[in-house]
């Protein structure tokens, strides 16, 4: 069996004591390839250093929206820099969120930092990992509204110009929305990342949407080191465990754990530039 981990952040200090023993044991349970997501200039650095060392992970570059403010013009120059990387397959983890950040001028802020990374993967053809956060962890609501509205208008340049992302603009990832909400990104042209909480006990109403979406549309991701799947939930995550969201997805659709693992990987293969 065939795994790709979609979203793990390898750099994270709770590696550090057994990095390489954890990306190990993730390629020894089937998982070919690693996609690391950079949160800030320097963990978008980290991640392209990861990258080189390991042939089987790959690097995304951005600055996540609780770090907004610290993306300035000068380093702006940089991430762009970074983003050229032969190893670079996304831009991400970029995005919106309204849990952490309530107030509504560094929400519009967000939303200004948003679009000039996405103007970076619309000048390099390279697909976006879009972090998605509403208050309270709704599924629906203002952040869902603002992040369709911003991607309606780039899904129309796309589609005019004849543009590459007009069709796979990128990942929603560790999707939370609720079904109407999905369909609308995949209209869109969207994955869908699905993590963890897919095999947590009282999250009923999230496998139901996750049965009714398309299988060609959907990702798996760990987001190690965070949001550990059932049976090992409350542990530190990592690449390894993807395979657990594979076998729920599976159980859900009514296929085998193989076939959600040749689907999955598939689809990330459609939408990343592996370069292999």
């Amino acid at each position: 069996m065939q795994l790709t981990d979609t979203h793990c952040h390898l750099y994270w200090h709770k590696f550090d004591e057994d990095r390489e023993a954890v990306i190990q044991r993730a390629i020894e349970a089937g998982v070919t390839k690693m996609l690391v997501p950079g949160t800030t200039i320097e963990t978008s650095k980290q991640a392209i250093e990861l990258a080189e060392k390991y042939p089987q992970v790959y690097a995304a570059v951005g600055v996540h929206p609780t770090d907004a403010e610290t993306l300035s013009q000068d380093n702006f120059d940089e991430l762009y820099k970074l983003a050229e990387h032969e190893k670079v397959i996304a831009i991400g983890e970029i995005g919106l969120d309204y849990y952490w950040v309530k107030e509504s001028e560094k929400q519009k802020h967000q939303k200004t930092v948003f679009n000039s990374q996405v103007q970076i993967a619309d000048a390099l053809n390279k697909p976006l990992v879009i972090h998605l956060r509403e208050l309270n962890d709704a599924t629906e609501g203002p952040v869902f509204d603002d992040l369709f509205e911003m991607m309606e208008y780039w899904f129309n340049k796309w589609l005019y110009l004849n543009h590459p992302l007009g069709l796979a603009p990128g990942v929603l990832h560790s999707f939370n929305g609720n079904i109407d909400l999905a369909a609308k990104a995949i209209k869109l042209g969207f994955c869908l990342g699905v993590t963890g909480p897919v095999t947590y006990t009282k999250n009923e109403t999230h496998r139901e949407m996750i049965k009714n979406l398309p299988l060609h549309r959907l990702l798996i991701e760990t987001d190690s080191p965070f949001l550990a799947p059932v049976p090992v939930r409350g542990k530190r995550n990592e690449p390894a465990f993807v395979r657990h969201i594979a076998d729920k997805i599976a159980e859900i659709h009514s296929k085998s754990p193989v076939e959600i693992a040749e689907i999955t990987s598939a689809n990330a293969a459609r939408l990343f530039t592996w370069g292999d």
